[in-house]
């Protein structure tokens, strides 16, 4: 392997992007097979498909529970589910993508940061950061007066 490859890549040599989820059980540190993402391109699937499942989850239950609360309107409750879900479903691409770095704005995100100091992710910090994304999600939705 030249050192052009290497400067290229921080992917070991016959590297193969792991399967979606990929998480394993980090305890015991030296008994269990780690999985690792190195390509930017990987690190905003994985970090963009966790915050959608997130924020849909989220959405879905707060459709649910409009559902619940507005059962006697049911000749217009029967749309919640829906608009919950397309508006979770863009609301977590949008964060998914702009956490786990969009391909255009590559420099700035996950991706970019880990390609630039040749780093290896684990497949567990797209998890995390998704989870940050909905928590942030969940915070912000309520109405906090006061202020600053």
């Amino acid at each position: 392997m030249s050192f052009i490859q290497r400067a290229n890549s921080a992917a070991p040599p016959g590297y193969e992007t792991p399967n979606f989820p990929s998480l394993y059980w980090p305890l015991p540190l030296k008994g269990a097979e780690s999985f690792y993402l190195y390509n930017p391109n990987d690190i905003w699937r994985f970090t963009m498909l966790w915050t959608l499942m997130f924020f849909v989850a989220i959405h879905i239950s707060a459709a649910a529970w409009a559902c619940v609360i507005q059962w006697r309107n049911w000749r217009l409750i029967w749309i919640a589910p829906i608009v919950f879900v397309v508006v979770g479903g863009a609301q977590g691409f949008i964060a998914g993508s702009v956490v786990g770095g969009l391909p255009l704005i590559n420099s700035t995100s996950l991706g970019g940061v880990y390609q630039a100091g040749y780093f290896k992710m684990s497949t567990w910090i797209p998890f995390v950061w998704a989870l940050v994304n909905a928590l942030v999600l969940i915070l912000s939705s309520f109405a906090i007066h006061g202020g600053l």
